[in-house]
């Protein structure tokens, strides 16, 4: 097993932090908790901070932080990274105050992403309040949601995901863009590679505890032209209805709810031939013939009558008194 539990944190750049302050707060729901020329920082829980943005013109992802469970945690991951010839270093007293953690190192993944893995992350002096009426984010155990990447060469970093860090392979799909989706707890995926031959960010998820949060956000991102990347839909992995949204970071943020749980225990592994969307998410990045040949996917998993039963949280719900 994995000695990461949990996508902890991320940071992100763009051109100013103060770019994200608007989408972040009024449509995501996110408290920002600092803004200034050098980052802005914003709150999903009780955590001092799950996203950071930094100043960056070429966007994209600055930092992942990956969460362990102790000190001892933290040493056995150090240690593979020896084994596998990973280089790694203590971070500074001041960057662990920025993060809200006890204890950091950073490293870096074959396609040079700065990666970051700590423990005893930090919980806010006051409760959380969204920058919106929203029900809250699905966190804790799970971490914040999940980071989907693009990568030029899938095979080393599918060695570094899966052999060093040990990360539990979920399932792939081929077609029509080759995905692997990991695991490190029971949310269906944490983290996810998309081959597009090109190294970057495709998209950051983050998971709502009502559906009702997800369409609101979805009336406010209508109102703003260029604003929606894919339409509403429902995967066919995980299971989650959500939208994507193009943001200042230069990729993708994906707003969902009812993501699937999975129990290591049962789970199999396998490839997604019905293609990544059960209905909906119209990809409007794709060229024509790629958004031709998703829709073929989709409809045919209706002539398939491919359904699936919707994962509802605990506590989240209530019948109808007809059917009570």
């Amino acid at each position: 097993m994995s000695p990461i539990t949990a996508l902890g944190y991320v940071g992100v750049r763009a051109p100013r932090p103060s770019d994200w302050l608007k989408m972040g707060t009024k449509l995501l729901g996110l408290q920002v908790t600092a803004c200034c020329d050098e980052y802005a920082t914003f709150r999903m829980d009780e955590r001092v901070q799950r996203l950071t943005v930094v100043p960056g013109s070429e966007g994209g992802v600055a930092f992942l932080g990956w969460e362990v469970e102790d000190a001892e945690a933290l040493t056995r991951l150090c240690v593979a990274l020896e084994q596998a010839g990973v280089s790694w270093q203590f971070e500074t007293s001041e960057l662990k105050h920025l993060r809200g953690v006890t204890e950091l190192i950073s490293f870096a993944d074959p396609c040079g992403n700065r990666l970051e893995a700590y423990w005893g992350a930090l919980s806010a002096s006051t409760p959380f309040v969204p920058g919106r009426s929203i029900s809250g984010f699905v966190t804790g155990n799970l971490g914040l949601g999940h980071i989907a990447l693009t990568v030029s060469d899938l095979e080393p970093m599918l060695v570094f995901y899966r052999d060093v860090l040990q990360f539990r392979l979920s399932d792939w799909v081929v077609h029509p863009f080759p995905v692997h989706f990991f695991h490190v707890n029971a949310r269906h995926h944490s983290f996810a590679m998309v081959g597009t031959g090109v190294n970057g960010v495709h998209h950051l998820m983050l998971e709502l505890f009502q559906l009702d949060d997800v369409g609101q956000g979805y009336d406010r991102a209508l109102l703003e032209p260029g604003l929606l990347s894919v339409t509403l839909g429902r995967h066919s992995n995980d299971l989650i209805t959500s939208f994507y949204l193009n943001t200042p970071s230069k990729f993708l943020l994906e707003y969902g709810w009812g993501g699937l749980n999975l129990d290591d225990e049962t789970w199999e592994t396998r490839e997604l031939v019905e293609g990544p969307s059960i209905w909906g998410h119209e990809r409007s990045w794709l060229p024509p013939e790629g958004r031709k040949e998703a829709l073929r996917m989709r409809l045919k998993a209706a002539d398939d009558g491919i359904r699936a039963p919707v994962h509802v949280l605990s506590g989240n719900h209530t019948l109808p008194k007809r059917q009570q």
